[in-house]
């Protein structure tokens, strides 16, 4: 059909007052739902009279458009982003004041916020892209691991949006987003070695370690700190060190060949050294010990060592398997506790020693997050994985596994390491 200057071709317009249209018997109009117009040809109108909204957007530019939803933990999360990784819109709702005033993640009081405030959430998102529900292609929630009062909130809604707008529904693996968001920022192939510093170990989860640490040292009482998570806490106080050595710590697990972290038995040794210090300095219930700044910086130091033992053992492994080549040999590190800069830089310093590339999201994009919830979206969108309609097949899950565990054939390569020195670690972070 040819266009004179007369005529216009619409491919999409997205809630418009259809009443301010001044149409041409030529005019042909297909209706999608009540805030929708799909207009496929109008000949010889007045444009001047198309009265649009904020929503009004030709999507076609943008290409596929993922909306993804965060609920797993404690923050609520949800955001709008496209197949070229750009983020359209974005919102997020922070319980960590409240738990943090509770000494702790308490599941109901989770599960309450979540649903007190998940639509607003969406909608917020929504409103910054200025698009509809109707403008995305699919909605990819967590739905495993995490807590299973905050999953099923989550989980729910993007059913219900699912259900109400038709739309293909994507479940995430919440450590499988922590692992790809990297891939929406820098150019990362496949394959890539990638630490995830979140979630369980064999028994604590490094945040919680650090988060019971903070407490117990009563470093909220500190006011710079009051308003910090315990890794924040712990980093920050750790920066005014005069001696972060002056405390011994032991590296747990040296006695296993593996790539496993334990952080229980870390936390024990600091419980020893901070008792001693209360009863020597004779510290009142809400004062903390004079050393409060060494005694963190230990604890950190330690953490740090650990990490990059364990990790350092598998940058060598995935050579001699052959898993990772020459060309690709790249460390991503994840998770909420990769946000602590110390760790990064410990982490850094190990990658330059052994030629690896070292890669980190932006901090923001660490901790949980309704970006990377989308991003995994749009990566298994490509894919066509998981993408579904059948809502009620899709279950959410308090553990999950994620990829095989191959940590018996680590053990089996009875791989020895020469460790990065401690020095060097040290100089990752300048403790004053």
């Amino acid at each position: 059909m040819a266009l004179d200057d007369d005529d216009v071709f619409i491919l999409y317009i997205g809630n418009f007052d259809t009443s301010m249209l001044k149409l041409s018997t030529a005019t042909r109009l297909v209706y999608g739902d009540d805030d929708d117009v799909f207009i496929l040809y109008i000949g010889n109108f007045d444009t001047s009279m198309l009265k649009l909204s904020t929503a009004t957007r030709s999507t076609a530019s943008l290409g596929s458009i993922i909306l993804g939803i965060e609920t797993s933990c404690d923050d609520t999360g949800c955001a709008v982003i496209n197949e070229n990784g750009t983020i359209l819109g974005e919102a997020l709702h922070s319980q960590h004041q409240v738990h943090l005033d509770h000494g702790g993640i308490i599941p109901p009081i989770a599960q309450t916020l979540h649903r007190q405030y998940i639509e607003k959430i969406v909608e917020t998102a929504l409103l910054n892209a200025k698009m509809t529900v109707n403008d995305v292609d699919a909605i990819a929630t967590t739905v495993k691991p995490g807590l299973p009062l905050s999953l099923i909130i989550g989980s729910k809604y993007g059913k219900y949006l699912c259900r109400k707008y038709n739309k293909p529904f994507i479940p995430i693996h919440h450590m499988e987003a922590h692992a790809l968001t990297i891939r929406m920022v820098k150019d990362i192939k496949f394959p890539f070695l990638v630490l995830l510093i979140s979630g369980t170990t064999f028994d604590d989860a490094p945040g919680e370690a650090f988060d019971k640490v903070a407490r117990r040292m009563k470093l909220k009482n500190i006011p710079e700190y009051s308003q910090m998570s315990g890794g924040q806490a712990i980093e920050s106080a750790a920066a005014k060190s005069t001696d972060p050595l002056k405390y011994k710590f032991t590296i747990p697990l040296t006695q296993y060949r593996d790539c496993n972290f334990s952080m229980a038995g870390l936390k024990t040794q600091l419980l020893r050294h901070l008792i001693r210090e209360e009863k020597a300095h004779n510290v009142a219930p809400d004062e903390v010990i004079p050393n409060v700044y060494d005694l963190s910086a230990g604890f950190l130091l330690v953490i740090a060592r650990h990490l990059c033992h364990r990790v350092q053992r598998g940058m060598i492994f995935a050579e001699r398997r052959g898993l990772i080549t020459k060309d690709r040999k790249t460390l991503v590190v994840s998770g909420g506790a990769a946000c602590n800069n110390f760790i990064a830089k410990s982490l850094h310093t190990v990658c330059d020693e052994l030629g690896y590339q070292f890669a980190r999201p932006p901090p923001k994009l660490c901790t949980d997050n309704g970006v990377m919830i989308a991003w995994n979206g749009v990566e298994k969108w490509r894919a066509n994985i998981d993408v579904t309609y059948d809502y009620d097949s899709i279950i959410t899950e308090k553990t999950s596994p994620l990829g095989i565990n191959i940590a018996n054939e680590v053990m089996e390569e009875n791989i020895s390491c020469k460790w990065v020195k401690l020095s060097k670690l040290n100089n990752a972070l300048a403790f004053k």
